[in-house]
C-alpha cells in the first residue's frame, strides 16, 4: 500500500495518482512537513494520546496514513478555538456508535455558546473603553486608580472578561514582549 503523494487531472477529467512513499514508511519528518506542524508536536500529540503510539523501526517512528487525517481533525479543531481537552473528548468521549458529525455537533454546540459568552464580554470592554477614552481626564495614573477604585466601591467589581486560549495565549505573548521598569 502506498501513500498519495500528487495528483493530477488527466484526460476527460480523470484524476491522476502518483504514488511515491509506502504507506507504513512515513517517518516523523514526512508527516510534520505534510500537516504543517513541528516533528515535536506530533510526538506531544502522541505523548497526551491524542495519536495512536507509531511502530519504531531501527528506532525511528513510522506513521501511516491514518496519522495525517487524524492531525487534520486536530488542526482544524484548534483553528477553531477547540482546547486539548475538548479534542480529546472528540476522539475519545463518546461511544463508539456515535456518528463523528454528532461529535462534531455537540462540542460546535457548546463552543458557540462559549464564544456568544465571549463576545458578550469583549461588547462590554468595548462600551469601557470607549467610555474611557471619552471621559478621562486624569493628569497622572495615581488620579486614575483612586478614581477606578471609586468608581468600583460605587458600582461593584467589574466581571472579568473570560477569554478563549487563543486570546489568552495572544495577550500573553503581547504583554511578554512588555519590559517592564526593574525595582
Amino acid at each position: 500500500m502506498y501513500f498519495c503523494k500528487s495528483f493530477t487531472t488527466g484526460d476527460e477529467g480523470a484524476i491522476e495518482l502518483h504514488y511515491n512513499v509506502p504507506v507504513s514508511q512515513l517517518r516523523i519528518s514526512e508527516v510534520a512537513r505534510q500537516v504543517g506542524l513541528q516533528a515535536s508536536a506530533i510526538r506531544y500529540y502522541e505523548r497526551i494520546g491524542l495519536l495512536p503510539a507509531a511502530p519504531r523501526i531501527s528506532g525511528q517512528r513510522r506513521y501511516d496514513a491514518t496519522v495525517l487525517y487524524r492531525l487534520a481533525i486536530i488542526q482544524r479543531a484548534r483553528e477553531l478555538g477547540f482546547t486539548l481537552a475538548e479534542i480529546r473528548q472528540l476522539f475519545f468521549g463518546f461511544r463508539k456508535v456515535i456518528r463523528a458529525s454528532e461529535r462534531w455537533q455537540r462540542l460546535s454546540k457548546r463552543k458557540l455558546a462559549e464564544l456568544d459568552h465571549l463576545m458578550d464580554g469583549l461588547k462590554a470592554v468595548r462600551a469601557l473603553l470607549r467610555k474611557l477614552m471619552s471621559r478621562c481626564r486624569c493628569a497622572t495614573l495615581d488620579q486614575c486608580g483612586r478614581s477606578i477604585f471609586e468608581s468600583t466601591r460605587r458600582d461593584g467589581a467589574a466581571k472579568p472578561l473570560r477569554a478563549s486560549h487563543l486570546l489568552r495565549d495572544r495577550a500573553f505573548e503581547t504583554s511578554a514582549k512588555v519590559k517592564l521598569p526593574q525595582r
